[in-house]
């Protein structure tokens, strides 16, 4: 029989001093059995760095990345259905991303293990002529504090300023610095 996913509730709290975005926002999201919460926490935490201020163009959303090949992490799409922003977690080959360029307006890759470097020093000259791709590292020991925080049912904060972000529980606060790898 196979294994179903895991249903996680998070009330987040945003405030993201560099984007002016202060959001309420809460989300469910299906914890695949292959996920690990480290993985899962990196999803919510793509979304809260990216969550649009309103909905008047869409909205940003878990897709089905880990069910289907055809649809990212999260994807932020228009009224229309015109993908604005997908957005990978983990280290996705060069060809999906060159795809997910040619279909999405932005493409945000949010990557966490400790091989990241590797990965990156080997996909790196070929994405290069994408120009709306992004791709930034989150140190392994960050990602790993902030699985810490996973819960079935969630209350976190989240505060972004110069680039660095907390992300807090009421009980502890992880410093998380995304660092972009590339200029696009």
């Amino acid at each position: 029989m196979a294994l179903k996913a895991t249903i996680f509730k998070a009330a987040l709290q945003i405030a993201d001093m560099d984007r002016s975005v202060y959001v309420d926002h809460n989300v469910t999201i299906a914890r695949h059995p292959s996920e690990t919460d480290e993985r899962m926490l990196v999803r919510v935490l793509a979304l809260a760095l990216n969550l649009p201020a309103d909905t008047d163009h869409g909205t940003l959303e878990f897709a089905k990345g880990l069910w289907d090949v055809d649809e990212p992490e999260l994807w932020h799409r228009d009224l229309t259905g015109r993908i604005r922003h997908w957005i990978e977690v983990g280290q996705p080959d060069e060809k999906r991303l060159m795809k997910a360029a040619g279909r999405a307006d932005r493409v945000s890759v949010y990557s966490y293990a400790p091989g990241t470097p590797i990965w990156w020093a080997g996909i790196e000259t070929r994405i290069t002529r994408a120009r709306n791709i992004d791709v930034w590292q989150i140190e392994a020991a960050q990602s790993q504090a902030l699985a810490t925080v996973a819960l079935r049912s969630m209350q976190l904060q989240v505060s972004v300023q110069d680039g660095a972000v907390w992300v807090g529980d009421g009980q502890q606060s992880i410093e998380i610095t995304p660092r972009r790898l590339n200029e696009s």
